[in-house]
């Protein structure tokens, strides 16, 4: 049991208040999917962590509150120079980034990945990844600053795509190769253009439906440029394949976040209170990286 310290929000957060995301079986119906805070009680069994400990957690619901119940393999520690509210805004979009490039997408070293939505959560912590391991990387975004802020984050080029032709300015910025990743927020209305952005042997992961749910595809196209289309979601992943995926986490990103060379980047912070209030920003589009609740006046 963890007392909340700060709680993330998270897309799939306004999706469930709307009635369209509903909670797995057996997870808490109250809203939040990360957070951070000091472990206030461990359950029978469990080693690590400790009480009194300073951690992020991942969880299938239940991070907007005052103690959020959590299994042991989905909690790893804060680092001492993250402050612990800021934390609350880790856990989800940087293990969605790092499973979905290097996990599924197997994005290697030097290749060349198109980001949507890099002004947001996830395509921040996406940038920051793909620049460990030395690749070119494009993003989209909607406007100047979003752009801007993508490119003091490490993004090599950014695309407008309220004003440019996405496509067209990956190829050219490839040298007509095109992508060799593409991270996808969008589902269904950007998929036809991802499949012309994409470079042969490339991949598309697909972590988000903001643009529906349902289009066609030309499978001969994709057979004869050997294209990979890949689909992931965290939140309904079983225990087991959490575990193995927060480990991972644990493993490669927690210590450069340790170390300063990858930063949670944070929006703002609202008191809990004003869950509703952070949604509306969020819903607004007005929002560069994570907003955070904080929960630590109930401590």
């Amino acid at each position: 049991m963890v007392r909340v310290a700060g709680a993330g929000i998270n897309r799939a957060d306004l999706l469930q208040r709307q009635g369209f995301y509903p909670p797995p079986p057996g997870a808490s119906p109250i809203l939040g999917l990360e957070a951070s805070g000091a472990v206030a009680s461990v359950g029978n069994g469990v080693t690590a962590p400790a009480v009194g400990d300073r951690v992020m957690l991942l969880v299938e619901g239940g991070a907007y509150a005052e103690l959020v119940a959590v299994r042991a393999t989905q909690v790893v520690p804060v680092p001492d120079n993250i402050d612990l509210i800021d934390a609350g805004g880790i856990p989800e979009v940087f293990i969605t980034a790092h499973d979905a490039l290097f996990t599924r997408g197997r994005l290697q070293d030097g290749e060349t990945v198109l980001i949507h939505g890099g002004g947001g959560g996830v395509g921040t912590a996406a940038i920051q990844l793909a620049r460990q391991h030395g690749c070119r990387i494009l993003v989209t975004a909607g406007s100047a600053e979003k752009l801007a802020r993508c490119i003091a984050l490490g993004a090599d080029a950014g695309i407008n795509y309220r004003t440019e032709d996405f496509v067209a300015r990956t190829r050219e910025l490839s040298d007509g190769r095109g992508a060799d990743l593409v991270l996808d927020i969008m589902g269904a209305s950007y998929l036809g253009k991802n499949i012309d952005a994409v470079a042969t042997d490339g991949r598309i992961v697909v972590i988000g439906m903001q643009g529906g749910n349902q289009a066609e595809i030309d499978l001969g196209v994709m057979m004869r440029r050997r294209l990979s289309l890949i689909s992931t979601a965290l939140r309904s992943r079983p225990a087991a394949q959490k575990a193995v995926i927060v480990a991972a986490f644990a493993a490669d990103v927690v210590p450069l976040l340790a170390d300063d060379r990858l930063q949670p980047v944070i929006d703002r912070v609202l008191p809990l209170e004003q869950a509703g209030e952070a949604h509306r920003l969020m819903e607004s589009g007005e929002v560069v990286g994570k907003i955070v609740l904080d929960a630590s006046a109930h401590v």
